[in-house]
C-alpha cells in the first residue's frame, strides 16, 4: 500500500492543479506527511479512473471530488474521510469495485465510499422510491460511521454551488431535496456553517424571485440598522471592559432563508421579524455567560418571554448558548446570543468538532453522542423506503419541546408531541404497553400534546397492546415506526387465519379441506410459487394477493372435479377479524344485511351489501367474490349512514341528535345539506349493532314532528 509522503514527489508542485495544491496546503496544517501522501495517492487514482469525464460545466470531473475534500479539510476531518471524499464517485461512475478500493486504500475508506454511493444497480418502481432507498442506505451507513454523511453533505454543498450548469427542472428538484433533507440533516448534526450555505443556495435556486425581492428589501433596511448596531456594540463593549470581562462582541445578520421561513410560518412581514440583526458575545466560561447576561439586561430592557437558556438545556444537536431579545434604541428589537468559545465552535461545526479538536472533553463529545443516538434509532424503523423517508423528515423538523421524566431527566421531543410519543421515546416496550399518562401528576389522555416544562409519567400494563388509532396522532418517527411494525405483524397473523378459512371454503367445492389436502401437496405448491411456507401462502390469500379458488384448483389438480350444483359454505363474518376484513364505506353493511365479500389486494376481504350500487362493476371479476354470511351473534357495532329530511327551523338538528343519543346510538359524523328555504337534509354517520337496531332508530326519528322522512343511505 503506497500511503507515504514520497508520493508527493512524483509531480513537481508547480505542475499540480491549483485546487489540489490548495487542498494539500490545508491538510498539511493538521495531518501528518504520511496522511497527506495517502490523500494525494487517492487524487492520482481518482484522476486516472475519471479521465475523460466532464461535469455539465465543462470542467474535468475530478475537480468536483477535490472541491468536496477541500470543504471537509476546512472542518479538519481525518485522513480516511478526506480520502473517501476524493474517491466518493468512483464506484458509481467508473468500473472500479469496492474490493479494489479496499485493497489499495484500506477497508475503512472503501466502506465510507460505498456508504456514499447511490443505489444505481437496483430497479425501482419510481424515481421517488429510488431517491428514498438511496437516502435510506446512506442513513443506515451513517449509523455505522457518521463520516458518511459528512462526505455526502460536502458533496451536496459543492453541487449546489455549481447548480447553474444544471437544467432548470432538475435544478429545482435538487434544490427542493436540499431544503427538505440535507440542510435539516446538517442542522440536526449541528454543522451550522454548512446548513446556512445549503439553505441559502437552495432558497435561491428554488425561489429565485422571492430571494431577489427579500434580498433587495433587506439591503434597503441595512443602512439605518447598522448605525444602531454599531452604537449598541460600542456601549456593550465599554460595559464589559468596565466589568473586567474579556469578551468578543460580533454583529450578526440572520440569513435570508431563515427570515423567509419565519415570515411564512408566522404570516409576518419583514418589518415584523424581530431578530434580523443581532449581536453575539463570546466569552471564556459558562459562568461568565450568565454575568454578561446581567450586564446586557442592565443596559437594555429585555422583551418578556424572549429569553432562552440553551446552556442548561442544550438543543438536540448539542447547540448551547443564551438567547435574549432586547428593546434597543427607538424600540428596535435586538437579539443577543451569549456563549463560550467552545460553544461557538460546536455551534458552527457540530459533530465535526469531534475531529477538529480531539480534547476528550465532554462538550466536544456531546454532539457526536447525540448524533449516534439519533442514528441508532433509524435502524429500528421498518417499512418501505418512502415510509422511512417520511419518518426521517418528521424527525428532522423537531422544533423542540423539553419535558421531564419523574426522576428529573430531560427529554427532547418535537413540537406537537403527545404523551404517547413520550412513552415511545423512553422505550418501545413502554409505548407498546402504555395504558395511561400523568402530566404534572394529573391523568390525561394519551393524545394530549405536551408543552415545555411539564413532568410526564407513563402507566403501563403487562397485557396491554398498541391501538391502531394511535398512528393518527403520534408525531415522532420512533412512535410511528413502532406502531406500524406492531400493526404489520398483527395484520400478518390475521391474514394467515383468514387465508386458511378462505382456502378451506374454496376447497369445499371439491369436497376437500386444507387438512385433507395434506402437507406434502401444500409444500409442493409453495415451492412452485416460490413462497417460504404454507403460512405465507395463507397470508397472501388473506390479503387478497392470491385468489383462494385458483389456489384450490391447483391443489386438487388431477383429482376429483367439483360436484355438480354443490353449494359452497359461506364464510362466517363475526366482526372481530381485525384489519383483514373491512366494511365498504359506499354501502355501510351491518349484521342481518345480505352481503358479499370482494377480495382486494393488500386489504383482504371487503364486505358489501348485496344491493350496493358498486356491485355491477365488481361482478365483472367473479373469481374475486367470496360467499359470506353473518355469524349468529356479532358482538360489535358497525358504521351506517342515514339521511333525515327535516323542516328547516332553528334547533331541529339538536332535536334529532338528542333523539338518536337517547337510543344509545353513537354519532360519528353529521353534515347538513340545505335543499331550499323550507327543508334541509341531515346526513348522520352512526354506529349500530345490527339491522334491527337501525330500523328501530329510523322509526324513532320518523316519529319526530319536524322529520318527515328518514332513510338509510344507498351507494
Amino acid at each position: 500500500m503506497e500511503h507515504t509522503a514520497s508520493v508527493l514527489g512524483r509531480i513537481p508542485k508547480g505542475k499540480r492543479p491549483r485546487d489540489v495544491n490548495a487542498l494539500l496546503a490545508k491538510l498539511e496544517s493538521y495531518l501528518t506527511p504520511e496522511q497527506v501522501g495517502q490523500v494525494y495517492a487517492a487524487y492520482e487514482f481518482g484522476a486516472d479512473v475519471h479521465e475523460g469525464q466532464r461535469r455539465l460545466s465543462g470542467e474535468p470531473f475530478i475537480s468536483h471530488p477535490v472541491a468536496v475534500a477541500s470543504l471537509l479539510a476546512d472542518l479538519h476531518l481525518d485522513a480516511p474521510t478526506i480520502t473517501a471524499a476524493i474517491l466518493h464517485d468512483v464506484i458509481e461512475d467508473t468500473p472500479t469495485a469496492k474490493e479494489q478500493l479496499a485493497e489499495q486504500f484500506g477497508r475503512e475508506v472503501a466502506a465510507l465510499v460505498d456508504g456514499v454511493s447511490k443505489l444505481d444497480r437496483v430497479q425501482f418502481r419510481s424515481r421517488a422510491e429510488a431517491q428514498a432507498e438511496s437516502f435510506r442506505k446512506m442513513l443506515l451507513a451513517m449509523a455505522d460511521d457518521i463520516r458518511v454523511i459528512m462526505v455526502k453533505l460536502a458533496d451536496r454543498t459543492h453541487n449546489m454551488r455549481t447548480l447553474g450548469s444544471v437544467p432548470p427542472a432538475k435544478s429545482r428538484r435538487i434544490a427542493r431535496e436540499t431544503l427538505d433533507i440535507y440542510a435539516p440533516i446538517a442542522n440536526r448534526l449541528g454543522i451550522n456553517s454548512m446548513r446556512l450555505e445549503l439553505e441559502e443556495l437552495g432558497f435561491k435556486a428554488l425561489y429565485p424571485y422571492r430571494h431577489r425581492v427579500l434580498e433587495r428589501a433587506l439591503r434597503r433596511s441595512r443602512g439605518n440598522q447598522r448605525q444602531f448596531m454599531r452604537r449598541i456594540q460600542d456601549r456593550l463593549e465599554k460595559a464589559l471592559r468596565k466589568a473586567a470581562i474579556q469578551a468578543e462582541v460580533q454583529g450578526r445578520e440572520k440569513h435570508l432563508y431563515s427570515i423567509y421561513r419565519k415570515m411564512q410560518q408566522k404570516g409576518r412581514s419583514l418589518n415584523e421579524i424581530v431578530d434580523v440583526f443581532g449581536l453575539r458575545i463570546v466569552v471564556n466560561s459558562a459562568d461568565t455567560c450568565y454575568r454578561v447576561l446581567g450586564i446586557v439586561h442592565s443596559h437594555y430592557r429585555p422583551m418578556p418571554g424572549r429569553f432562552k437558556d440553551y446552556i442548561a438545556i442544550p438543543r438536540i444537536n448539542g447547540y448551547q448558548s443564551l438567547h435574549t431579545t432586547l428593546f434597543g434604541p427607538n424600540g428596535l428589537p435586538l437579539e443577543v446570543q451569549i456563549r463560550t468559545e467552545d460553544m461557538d465552535r460546536i455551534a458552527e461545526s457540530g459533530i465535526a468538532a469531534h475531529w477538529q479538536y480531539k480534547t476528550g472533553d465532554a462538550l466536544g463529545a456531546a454532539p457526536q453522542a447525540r448524533a449516534h443516538e439519533w442514528l441508532k434509532g433509524l435502524i429500528d424503523m421498518q417499512g418501505n423506503s418512502e415510509e422511512f423517508l417520511e419518518s426521517v423528515k418528521i424527525d428532522l423538523f423537531p422544533d423542540k419541546v423539553y419535558v421531564f421524566t419523574p426522576t428529573g431527566e430531560i427529554r427532547r421531543l418535537p413540537r406537537g408531541a403527545t404523551a404517547l410519543d413520550f412513552a415511545y421515546s423512553v422505550h418501545t416496550d413502554v409505548g407498546n404497553r402504555c395504558v395511561a399518562a400523568k402530566v404534572d401528576r394529573r391523568l390525561v389522555p394519551l393524545r394530549t400534546q405536551l408543552v415545555t416544562g411539564q413532568s410526564v409519567e407513563i402507566l403501563t400494563a403487562r397485557g396491554a397492546k398498541p391501538n391502531p388509532a394511535w398512528i393518527n396522532f403520534v408525531v415522532t418517527a420512533k412512535a410511528r415506526a413502532a406502531i406500524r411494525n406492531y400493526l404489520k405483524n398483527l395484520q400478518r397473523g390475521e391474514a394467515r387465519e383468514l387465508g386458511r378459512r378462505l382456502l378451506d371454503q374454496a376447497l369445499g367445492e371439491f369436497s376437500m379441506s386444507v387438512r385433507k389436502v395434506g402437507r406434502r401437496k401444500l409444500k409442493a405448491l409453495t415451492d412452485e410459487l416460490a413462497l417460504a411456507d404454507a403460512d405465507e401462502l395463507f397470508e397472501k390469500i388473506g390479503l387478497g394477493e392470491r385468489l383462494a379458488p385458483l389456489v384450490a384448483r391447483r391443489l386438487v389438480a388431477g383429482g376429483d372435479e367439483a360436484e355438480p350444483g354443490r353449494q359452497v359454505e359461506p364464510l362466517s363474518i363475526a366482526g372481530t377479524e381485525g384489519m383483514v376484513v373491512t366494511y365498504a364505506r359506499c354501502c355501510f353493511p351491518v349484521p342481518d344485511d345480505p352481503i358479499m365479500g370482494y377480495l382486494s389486494a393488500g386489504r383482504g376481504v371487503v364486505i358489501h351489501r348485496n344491493d350496493c350500487g358498486n356491485l355491477a362493476e365488481y361482478r365483472k371479476q367473479p373469481e374475486k367474490w367470496v360467499a359470506v354470511d353473518w355469524k349468529h351473534k356479532v358482538a360489535r357495532r358497525f358504521s351506517v349512514e342515514i339521511r333525515v329530511e327535516v323542516i328547516n327551523r332553528l334547533g331541529v338538528l339538536a332535536e334529532v341528535a338528542a333523539n338518536i343519543a337517547e337510543s344509545n346510538t353513537n354519532i360519528e359524523h353529521v353534515s347538513v345539506v340545505e335543499r331550499d328555504g323550507d327543508t334541509s337534509t341531515l346526513i348522520f354517520q352512526l354506529q349500530v349493532s345490527d339491522r334491527r337496531h337501525l330500523e328501530e332508530l329510523l322509526n324513532r326519528i320518523r316519529a319526530l314532528p319536524d322529520a318527515y322522512k328518514a332513510t338509510r343511505s344507498c351507494a
